[in-house]
Parts: structure tokens; sequence; C-alpha cells
């Protein structure tokens, strides 16, 4: 594990309550996994499932936990990001209270402050979502 859930924070720039991930377990150049254990409190609950956008989110996350462990380790602060475009967004399953996923994102292409990325979303094994993400990095000033 990379970054625990105390710290995950520190790579992404969503705060409470709107942080969909917990920890950072991996990331090279290629790909990152993410896991979250969906809590009680979550704020896309919807009479205990997780609801369908928080899926998206958890994947645009993970992008952007993989951009912030960048950053992080050449000591520059989280850039934020922006979904571009979802392309063949497929949700087979949604979560429940205390759920754990497992996300992983693949970088297909990235040109200058433009990723392409392929996410899947898992609980125990199952894929839960998958998509692909166009995602626009603003670089500060």
């Amino acid at each position: 594990m990379l970054v625990t859930k105390e710290n995950i924070i520190s790579l992404i720039p969503q705060k409470a309550p709107f942080v969909m991930i917990d920890r950072l377990l991996y990331s090279d150049e290629i790909s990152t996994q993410t896991s979250f254990r969906v809590s009680e409190d979550n704020i896309f609950l919807v009479d205990g499932i997780l609801a369908e956008p928080a899926l998206v989110e958890n994947i645009a996350q993970t992008a952007a936990a993989r951009a912030g462990w960048v950053t992080q380790k050449e000591n520059l602060p989280v850039m934020v990001g922006y979904i571009g475009a979802i392309k063949d967004l497929e949700i087979f399953n949604l979560p429940k209270i205390n759920d754990i996923l497992e996300t992983e994102i693949i970088i297909k292409n990235q040109v200058f402050d433009v990723t392409l990325i392929e996410g899947t979303v898992r609980c125990d094994g199952i894929v839960m979502a998958k998509c692909e993400m166009k995602i626009f990095i603003i670089q500060p000033k």
C-alpha cells in the first residue's frame, strides 16, 4: 500500500464528503489501483446501495490519485482535473454498505494535458463498472 486512508486527501483535490477512494494500493507509468470501503455516511447512498455516480467518481478519483502521486514525488502541488468525456460506461452491479471496491485505471494515451484512461471497478473480484474517461488537467499558473 502506497498511501493510507488518513493521507489519501493529500493526493486528490476532492475533500470530504466527496472522497470516493480510501487507499492508493499501486501506481506506475501505466496503471494505478485504489480501494474504497462504502461507509454508511456516504453522500451517494440510496437505501443502503451506492448510486451510479459514485462509481464514476471513484474511477475519476483513482486517476486523480495517480496524478497526485506523480506530482507529490516531484514536490509539486496537486493539480485539478476535469472529466471531459465518458465513453462506453457500463454498470453491472451496485455496491452496498461495507463493500470494498478495488479500482484500476490504465493509461491508454496521454497528450499534453489530456489523459485517456480505461477504468474498472471490482468488488470481491466481480466487475461492478467500467468505462473510458478523458480527463483534462488544469496546469497551475
